[in-house]
């Protein structure tokens, strides 16, 4: 017996559907239905009238729940159609208001036996609308200047009127764009039209000489394109702020690199050259005006479009990391990606660019800034959405267990839950350790997959994701796993911390032996052996934790679930704190090892001496209010009971 149902309903101009099913359901009935539900909705959306304004977005529901009494619902993530549904894994033969198609498939579900089981966390049915029902974004139509960056560009100007230089100033990229959405900027680029950067700064050093005022010193960064410096900056600090000059610039690409050969160029050239048109914006200090020399850049701003200069699909193979690039300014700004922007992106050709043209540290980079960022689950939904995932996270070529054809999406679904449960439980994390715990949850599905080196030594497959695809550094890697670990040690203690039953027997499998003392000590024990391994990122671990306890949160993604998995994780918390365990890694031992030594009688350390020292950290975890003779005590009466017993 199964039931399944399929609710529909409208709220707020919005269409949503909701699959609801038992755990054990055949295949065909969920295809099936959903294949009609999708056809229904098509046809609607095809036979309205077409307007610019209507775009259907669908979102299927991806995770069934594992109970096999329960209803779920799921956690969605959209994706986009126009004008008629076609599904991410039918791109090349999307669904059509015909009867012909009879057979839909979904590369997210994998039939075990005559049933289905859910790979993917999200795959869910939505409409919504395009970027132009959202509200408009407030675009300037001037830049206002503050006190400290009319000091500086005033300082710039008497320079060029000093030494009578026939030379235009401009501010360049991101501090227009910022200024213009009314945030602050201090990322002040000067591009010059008639000298280097360098040149520049010593006519700024010369005119300071002349007035009798302190020169700053000169730095040059030198041309470095693995960092996305192609051409030589300088760099000098007026007024307190740093400012970069350089000069504004043309670019020609080769087919086998992305760094370009460069030349000096007009401020058009220099414009289209950018990777965004929102990002090619001047302010011209001469003339105290804004220019957008594409001639869409501010359009773009105020519409919320992420859109190149240039072709796209040029563009990104001139230099691959552009589509990175977009994807996080898109995120960072919640603009939506343009259509023949997205097409370019996902193109197998810019695929094998990114993977072959762009330095692994680069890649590296640019998605430790959207990990990081105010967005970070929009920019790897759209890393996902564009089958890019491979192409940035590289796995090693053999590892074990295998894993399902869509990771991506199941990845993607669990930094979804992290970050809800982060801003559910208000973020008590530094900025570190938000960005270590986001890596955590991106890779907790591969927590268990491992690969062989050449020594035929087992590593784990995060390893090889952070230190060999992203080139961070060795110490992410080592928290990262560090984070696994101590999530599957929280689970297994959660159900004990939690219960209100009198329970006597507490076992876990990764501390088989402890020393004889009640359950609430070996509780405390075993909750602090946790906190000093994983230290300061235990509420990170903790609320990683919530992702798999009771059961994995993709399984089971509704609010009332989040809100049952936070209570959890307030109730843990509480918990240990009150034990007293928080900082309990800086519990230093009441007995060293040459005491150890002494008191066993032992003429050299060795393995016996750490066996002790492990065995008096639990005592010490046991009894927190003991005194040092109170521990020699128990050392000696603990060392003859095991001589006699051996």
């Amino acid at each position: 017996m199964f039931f399944l149902l399929l609710a529909i309903w409208l709220n707020q101009g919005k269409l949503s559907l909701v699959l609801y099913c038992s755990s054990l359901v055949p295949h065909t009935a969920v295809e099936n239905a959903t294949q009609k539900t999708l056809l229904a909705i098509n046809c609607i959306q095809f036979f309205k009238p077409k307007t610019p304004q209507n775009e259907l977005t669908m979102k299927l529901p991806i995770s069934l729940n594992r109970s096999a009494n329960g209803l779920f619902t799921s956690q969605t993530r959209p994706f986009f159609f126009r004008p008629l549904i076609s599904f991410p894994p039918l791109r090349k033969s999307p669904i059509r208001p015909n009867t012909a198609n009879s057979s839909l498939k979904f590369s997210s579900f994998k039939s075990t036996g005559p049933f289905l089981r859910f790979y993917n966390s999200t795959m869910s049915i939505t409409t919504t609308t395009t970027a132009s029902s959202q509200p408009p974004i407030q675009v300037k139509d001037h830049i206002e200047l503050t006190p400290k960056e009319k000091e500086i560009f005033h300082r710039l100007l008497q320079v060029v009127r000093h030494f009578d230089l026939e030379t235009e100033l401009r501010v360049a990229g991101g501090w227009v764009r910022d200024k213009l959405l009314g945030k602050d900027s201090d990322d002040i680029d000067v591009a010059i039209d008639t000298m280097s950067g360098r040149e520049f700064c010593e006519k700024i050093n010369e005119y300071l000489s002349y007035t009798g005022e302190e020169t700053p010193g000169i730095g040059v960064i030198q041309c470095n394109p693995d960092q996305s410096k192609h051409l030589e900056t300088a760099r000098m600090r007026l007024f307190d702020v740093w400012i970069d000059f350089v000069n504004l610039r043309s670019e020609d690409y080769s087919e086998s690199s992305r760094i370009p050969v460069m030349r000096f160029g007009t401020a058009k050239e220099d414009a289209y050259r950018r990777d965004l048109t929102i990002n090619s914006l001047f302010y011209n200090i001469n003339k105290d005006s804004v220019e957008d020399l594409t001639e869409r850049g501010i359009s773009d701003l105020k519409s919320g479009k992420i859109v190149t200069p240039l072709p796209p699909k040029q563009t990104f193979l001139d230099d691959p990391l552009r589509v990175l690039r977009a994807i996080r300014f898109g995120a960072r700004f919640g603009f939506a990606l343009d259509e023949e922007l997205r097409k370019a992106a996902s193109d197998e050709e810019v695929k094998a660019a990114i993977a072959n043209k762009i330095s692994r540290e680069r890649i590296g980079h640019e998605i430790d800034l959207m990990v990081s960022g105010n967005q970070p689950v929009k920019a790897l939904t759209y890393v996902s959405d564009l089958q890019l995932f491979g192409a940035v996270f590289s796995l090693p070529l053999e590892f074990e267990p295998e894993i399902p054809d869509r990771y991506d999406s199941v990845c993607v679904a669990d930094l979804d839950s992290a970050w809800r449960l982060l801003e559910a439980i208000g973020c008590p994390f530094s900025a570190d350790q938000q960005r270590l715990f986001l890596y955590a949850a991106l890779f907790l599905p591969f927590r268990e997959n491992v690969y062989k080196e050449k020594k035929a030594k087992k590593i784990p497959v995060v390893s090889y994701i952070i230190r060999n695809s992203l080139k961070l550094k060795a110490s992410d890697a080592e928290m990262v796993i560090s984070l696994h670990i101590a999530t599957k040690k929280f689970v297994s203690l959660i159900p004990f911390i939690v219960s209100k039953e009198d329970i006597q027997i507490l076992e876990v499998d990764w501390k088989r032996e402890i020393i004889d003392v009640p359950f609430a000590s070996k509780l405390r024990i075993l909750a602090g052996l946790l906190l000093r391994d994983i230290k300061d990122f235990w509420r990170a671990a903790l609320l990683l934790s919530m992702l798999l306890y009771p059961t994995d949160i993709y399984s089971a993604t509704s609010s009332f679930e989040f809100d049952k998995r936070r209570e959890v994780y307030n109730m843990v918390e509480e918990a240990i704190l009150e034990k007293g365990l928080d900082k309990v890694w800086e519990v230093k031992p009441l007995v060293d090892g040459k005491e150890i030594m002494s008191i066993l009688d032992l003429k050299t350390g060795g393995p016996l001496v750490r066996e002790w020292q492990q065995k008096m950290i639990e005592w010490q975890l046991a009894h927190p209010f003991e005194s040092k003779d109170k521990c020699i005590q128990w050392m000696n009466e603990a060392s003859s009971k095991r001589a006699r017993l051996e």
